[in-house]
């Protein structure tokens, strides 16, 4: 059996982990969800996936102090969760994957994971590390964060000269790891000794194009860890290609009302971050100019937002994003490798505001391939309104998002993806049955 674990308090992790569950069924594969509920639980029902809950049970309360607490936003001297649920949370997952027989396990940001299936004995695959993966690291491609991200020795430092010592330690830091530690120490199981190595599994799967990101397929699998490296020994690495929410959800009717009225819509889908910054990013863009704004609130309590502006602002909760942005002319999104892919899929220019480094990895991307701008989130006000305005007055980047809407269009990710998974679980049939055998 595989075992599909997505994170439900984030909706990206969520809508990436149905996108790879219904590839594997359609492929036949032996495939069961299970979840710890929360936030976009209710996602899953509504595509029609049966599940299982796993106790204890995340509400969604507890799922936005998560959301708050994790890379980017928490402080990076904690692990996002208690040790109590760490333990908690990874012995009834080890019981859950014995219990239904379990042999591959993939996961979308259910970190509590890489304890359990080591509890268990099998394998993890992730996807929730997108391109940001040792290989860009070592060949010194990743951008330097724009953001608090950034490690304060490197700040003063000229430009080239910082982002190659970024590079450099990339794989040094260990930050939001120490819980994890505490527990695989007293379950006797793998530690996790670096940042990095939290979303790398067994098998990631790198959910982008190697034109994108500058390393070939073939040097994307052949990579390993080399000893002594702070990463777990067993991590490999695949291109699965992108992979984007295609989530089957109504259209608002106010929605569609402002979609299909005269004029210019610019799309804001922040939905992992504080709605402050939410609140940041409407105000300057209705101050900036005419257009009207959906606002994708999802979680967040941005109801006021709509007094910014009579009727040229309209919020709503979770949106179908596949839908919304082929129509209209530019999105704001922080930056999440989910909410990149759908808008260039759908050739629409977006300004990306990353959190944290995975998100500047993104937008840095899409910014090298004309289809995006990066605005850094201590200059946001008075900043991204100016940004939407160059893409709507540029025509370069509508042809460029346009451009690789195309390539895109020729990768089905989450089948290359389900692929992967149904390969690793047949080889581990194998094995088995040799084992017997002998």
């Amino acid at each position: 059996m595989i075992s599909v674990v997505p994170h439900c308090g984030y909706l990206s992790e969520t809508s990436r982990m149905l996108e790879i569950h219904r590839a594997l069924r359609e492929r036949g594969a032996p495939v069961r969800l299970a979840a710890h509920g929360g936030t976009h639980q209710n996602l899953l029902g509504r595509a029609g996936v049966d599940y299982d809950l796993i106790e204890p049970r995340l509400t969604p309360a507890r799922c936005a102090e998560l959301v708050r607490s994790g890379p980017g936003l928490g402080t990076p001297d904690q692990s996002m969760w208690t040790d109590d649920e760490l333990l908690a949370h990874a012995g009834a997952e080890a019981t859950y994957f014995r219990d239904h027989d379990v042999s591959v396990v993939v996961t979308g940001f259910a970190l509590t994971t890489l304890l359990s299936t080591r509890l268990a004995g099998i394998p993890l695959v992730t996807e929730h590390a997108g391109s940001f993966v040792p290989p860009l690291a070592e060949r010194g491609l990743l951008p330097l964060p724009t953001g608090p991200s950034l490690p304060p020795p490197l700040r003063d430092l000229p430009p080239e000269v910082a982002r190659a010592a970024y590079n450099e330690r990339f794989g040094t830091r260990d930050l939001y790891t120490a819980g994890f530690n505490r527990v695989a120490a007293r379950l006797g199981v793998e530690p996790v000794p670096s940042l990095p190595a939290l979303l790398l599994g067994d098998l990631t799967l790198v959910t982008d194009l190697p034109e994108v990101v500058g390393v070939t397929a073939e040097e994307m699998e052949a990579w390993r860890p080399a000893p002594g490296s702070p990463y777990r020994p067993s991590t490999r690495l695949a291109y699965a290609g992108p992979i984007h929410a295609h989530l089957d959800v109504p259209m608002p009717a106010r929605a569609e009302a402002l979609l299909s009225s005269p004029g210019t819509t610019v799309y804001v889908a922040m939905t992992s971050t504080a709605p402050e910054l939410v609140r940041a990013v409407v105000a300057d863009l209705v101050a900036a100019g005419d257009w009207r704004v959906l606002v994708a609130g999802t979680v967040h309590d941005v109801v006021d937002l709509e007094a910014l502006a009579a009727g040229r602002v309209v919020v709503e909760g979770v949106l179908p994003s596949h839908l919304v942005l082929p129509r209209v002319a530019a999105a704001v999104v922080t930056g999440g490798q989910g909410s990149v892919q759908a808008a260039l899929s759908s050739g629409t220019p977006f300004v990306g505001i990353p959190l944290h480094a995975e998100q500047d990895l993104n937008v840095h991307c899409a910014a090298q391939l004309g289809a995006a701008l990066i605005r850094p989130v201590q200059s946001v006000v008075g900043g991204v309104g100016a940004d939407v305005a160059r893409l709507l007055a540029e025509p370069s980047f509508a042809a460029a998002a346009s451009r690789w809407a195309g390539r895109f269009a020729e990768v089905d990710g989450p089948g290359v993806a389900a692929d992967r998974i149904v390969e690793l679980h047949a080889e581990l049939g194998s094995r088995s049955r040799a084992k017997v055998a002998g």
